[in-house]
């Protein structure tokens, strides 16, 4: 019996080394293959969900959209739209229509089709083309914003050449703009009435449950770095009269109704001026014109949420530190509890008409996003979707685990730590920090894959929430005020030492990288520092001077380094990574798109300039049509080589071969061959 058990239990072992030994190492063109969830819409019933996912067109250098229908029970799953650059997918209250935005003649229109399939036909006309738009209650008309139409006077003489951009003055920022004006659009008879007379900038709006009011954002001028200045008014359909709500200095988003029409919900940090602080929500009581704040004491960051039809609930999604889940709030005592359980990332994606269903997203560090349905008084998700099972059957995943450290003022500073899966005990293994945007961005328990990419290289990494991270404590966040690259810097340090006193890391093999803040921060860790044998710093910010007023920037003046460059001219040069450059000896590659107007691109190129100047070891990758997000495919891969190919030469002192892209064929192949497993 026991040589039974003997030869049973090798088996096992055997059988689960043979497995291990089969996967392989997450790769860049995996992260490019893979089928991205974009969104999901639930029908006013909850008998059918449309949800979104984009497939890789490495020929067109593109990700395509295609929609599908899907039942609540996971069954029926099938392409109910594609081909089409479709967006912005609406049921119609009575759940009749599906509606969709569509791009003809580079101009955003509205199209509409019969829930149960058919083609999509195009429903709106507009001349300068659809921003947004909201059913009406009764499925009768639809409203929605669009720029105002320029004089034909205008028109000719821009053809002309007479394109000249006024800044700041009228719609105009920083580029030319036209003022936002709010239109209803009739379902039968398709005519068109403009709603506001008074030129303005519509941002967000919401239709009231009885479809006689609405509710909107807008301001009057669009200068960069003012989104405080928008304001919440009340529109009245019957009389065309708009009512001021809010008279402030803070930035309210995020609009809803309660079911009951009594209140109007936003967000915002702070109801009176532009605070660094969690976003809350808020109401705005319509009888007593009174603000409240019903998110009570939830430390945390709110994502998104629902009212329950009765108005006496509200559900939203809340991260707290690493992990997001689903929360149930009573607007009346500021009481709220965890629906969903466990660890990863909850977030729901939208409710029925009468709040009864939800449809959500999960993922976690190991596991890819997919879609769930649950019902809301008895949540139990049901998995709908599997859109990318080869990941865990392939790829031989990182190990995740959150970390805590004191840094050194004593701030309690929590990260996510990524091992190799084959990593042995005691082993010591090269390293690489990776720095979060922001810098109100946080690192979260979720699926990225270069943690896995560079755990197939043999990396350990650490991703630390430092100080001025959302989803903690408001104190956290704001921890960082007139500080960036001080605490926030040695947050970073204290987390790197944590690693080598816990013997998993090799100090004389180190990198660290960023993008955004996480370039910025990167800047300053290598004007501080030589630990580190490497660096990549992307869409970064090197000189605060030269950024202000044309980049995205209020953060710095109003928190991060405080006032202006002619009040306080030190503070932004001492906190311009810029002015320090004489002590960097890491080695540098630089990333940035060329339409970056977030952190605008000459920050690289400065940064690049003085360093080549100082004979210092740097190279500057420039992608031309890239914003500060990149989106051609092509771009994104080249990031990826080269960033490892810098970090490995320079942290492991070898050449790095890149991987082969396989051609198109063969990857067509390789997908419906696993399809048909």
């Amino acid at each position: 019996m026991n040589r039974i058990l003997i030869i049973l239990t090798t088996s096992l072992i055997l059988f689960s080394m043979n497995t291990q030994a089969q996967k392989r190492a997450m790769t860049a063109d995996d992260l490019l293959d893979m089928v991205q969830l974009r969104g999901a819409k639930i029908s006013p019933d909850g008998s059918q969900i449309i949800y979104t996912k984009s497939t890789l067109d490495w020929k067109g250098n593109k990700r395509q959209s295609h929609i599908h229908s899907i039942d609540p029970d996971g069954k029926d799953d099938y392409k109910f739209l594609g081909g089409k650059s479709n967006s912005d997918i609406k049921f119609s209250p009575d759940g009749k229509y599906i509606s969709l935005r569509r791009t003809i003649e580079k101009k955003s229109q509205i199209f509409l089709m019969r829930t149960s399939g058919g083609e999509a036909i195009q429903f709106s006309k507009h001349a300068s083309g659809i921003r947004s738009y909201q059913w009406a209650p009764d499925s009768k008309s639809i409203i929605f914003s669009a720029n105002k139409e320029k004089s034909k006077e205008a028109q000719k003489e821009k053809k002309e050449g007479y394109d000249h951009v006024v800044v700041d003055e009228g719609p105009n920022g920083q580029r030319a703009s036209e003022w936002v004006h709010l239109f209803s659009i009739d379902i039968e008879k398709k005519k068109e009435k403009a709603l506001l007379k008074e030129d303005r900038l519509i941002g967000q709006f919401v239709i009231s449950p009885d479809g006689k009011k609405i509710a909107f954002t807008s301001r009057f001028e669009n200068r960069r770095n003012h989104g405080n200045k928008s304001e919440i008014y009340l529109y009245t359909l019957a009389d065309s009269s708009v009512k001021k709500l809010t008279d402030n200095n803070a930035p309210e988003g995020s609009l809803a109704w309660s079911p009951d029409g009594q209140q109007i919900s936003f967000m915002t940090g702070d109801t009176k001026e532009w605070e660094l602080k969690n976003a809350k929500i808020w109401s705005l009581d319509l009888n007593s014109n009174r603000v409240f704040n019903l998110t009570g004491n939830f430390q945390g960051n709110i994502r998104g949420y629902y009212w329950s039809s009765d108005s006496k609930s509200i559900y939203f999604t809340g991260l707290q530190k690493t992990n997001s889940h689903v929360f149930k709030l009573d607007p009346r005592s500021r009481e709220f509890i965890q629906v969903s359980k466990g660890e990863g990332m909850w977030r729901i994606m939208d409710v029925d008409k009468e709040r009864n269903a939800m449809v959500l997203s999960y993922q976690d560090a190991q596991t890819p996003p997919d879609l769930y349905f649950s019902r809301v008084l008895d949540f139990h998700p049901r998995k709908l979707t599997d859109l990318n099972p080869w990941i865990k059957k392939d790829i031989q995943l990182a190990e995740m685990e959150v970390v805590q450290w004191n840094s050194q003022d004593g701030t309690e500073i929590e990260g996510l730590m990524f091992k190799p899966a084959e990593m042995k005990s005691g082993e010591k293994a090269p390293f690489l920090l990776h720095i979060h945007g922001g810098p109100a961005g946080v690192f979260t328990n979720s699926f990225s894959p270069r943690y896995h990419i560079y755990a197939g290289l043999g990396y350990v990494q650490l991703a630390p929430n430092v100080r001025g991270s959302s989803g903690y404590t408001d104190e956290l966040l704001r921890g960082n005020m007139e500080d960036i690259g001080g605490g926030d810097y040695e947050d970073l340090m204290t987390g790197v030492d944590k690693l080598i006193a816990d013997g998993l890391v090799d100090e004389n093999k180190m990198a660290v990288r960023g993008w955004s803040y996480g370039g910025i921060l990167g800047g300053t860790v290598v004007t501080k520092t030589s630990r580190f044998k490497a660096a990549s710093l992307g869409a970064m910010v090197s000189d605060w001077t030269s950024e202000y007023g044309i980049g995205f920037n209020y953060d710095v003046r109003l928190w991060y380094i405080g006032g202006t460059p002619w009040s306080n001219p030190e503070g932004y040069r001492q906190k311009s990574a810029l002015t320090h450059v004489s002590k960097v000896s890491t080695p540098v590659i630089l990333f940035h798109g060329e339409r970056d107007f977030t952190d605008t691109e000459p920050q690289s190129m400065m940064f690049f300039a003085a360093l080549k100047d100082l004979g210092k070891e740097v190279r500057y990758l420039k992608f031309p049509r890239e914003p500060h997000g990149f989106r051609e495919p092509r771009h994104v891969r080249t990031l990826y080589v080269e960033e490892i190919k810098w970090i490995q030469k320079h942290t492991l002192g070898k050449e790095w071969e890149p991987w082969k892209r396989k051609k198109d064929k063969e990857t067509k192949k390789e997908a419906k061959e696993k399809k048909s497993e």
